[in-house]
């Protein structure tokens, strides 16, 4: 993939009602190559994630453009927005989200039958052999480890096949040995499947691995500096 990926400019965010109002995001502006792995870096509540929920279209901006792929974001329903988000954008958040009475197969292929795809088992299966989980695929979320739990989060958010994935401290709930087999896992994904990374770590060793990172602080983009 070449060209932008994720085009931001001048995005504004603010959260939260009256008093309790909170600036998160002030005039972000950042582009994004296709292919490349962006690490988000900075202190707790500097707006990493929201930002990142932005480039994932779970957030609006109040103010400036989102653009993925070339789509500008903003100018999409609710639904149009959600049918792009399911065939564009891959989400794995740092506690997993599985729905707890869905087996690790019907989990993976959720998002498939949501994009009516004849054969979401069948692809559902395959990406959850891909992670290592092919004997675990009629457990349920609370009959798997932690590190398994995330790679089924991670099987679901690759088995559309999106252009982008975003990861949201995607091993910030397991311990140091698991979380490097995740670590590992989702770059061996990006590689194969030539998608797009963009991930909040508080990890230096695994903010290290990605092409580029870019540090906020009270969401301003404080530096960009190569990795």
């Amino acid at each position: 993939m070449s060209g932008k990926a994720v085009a931001l400019s001048q995005v504004d965010l603010s959260l939260g009602r009256g008093p309790a109002r909170v600036h998160v995001l002030r005039g972000i502006s950042l582009d994004v190559a296709g292919g490349e792995a962006v690490g988000l870096v900075g202190p707790s509540g500097s707006g990493k994630s929201t930002l990142l929920m932005v480039m994932a279209g779970l957030e609006r901006p109040d103010s400036g453009t989102v653009a993925i792929e070339g789509t500008d974001l903003g100018r999409l329903d609710e639904d149009a927005l959600a049918r792009f988000r399911g065939r564009r954008i891959g989400i794995v958040f740092q506690a997993f989200h599985l729905v707890p009475t869905m087996t690790a197969l019907e989990n993976v292929a959720l998002p498939l039958e949501l994009a009516d795809k004849a054969d979401a088992h069948a692809r559902a299966r395959r990406d959850l052999e891909a992670v290592g989980l092919g004997h675990r695929l009629h457990h349920y979320p609370a009959q798997l480890s932690g590190g398994e739990q995330q790679r089924v989060a991670i099987a679901r958010a690759v088995a559309p096949d999106p252009a982008i994935l975003v990861a949201d401290e995607p091993t910030g709930n397991l311990d140091e040995a698991t979380g490097r087999q995740i670590i590992d896992l989702l770059f061996a994904l990006k590689r194969d499947r030539g998608a797009t990374l963009v991930l909040v770590t508080h990890d230096p060793g695994l903010a290290r691995l990605c092409d580029r990172t870019v540090r906020l602080r009270s969401g301003r983009i404080e530096e960009p500096v190569a990795a």
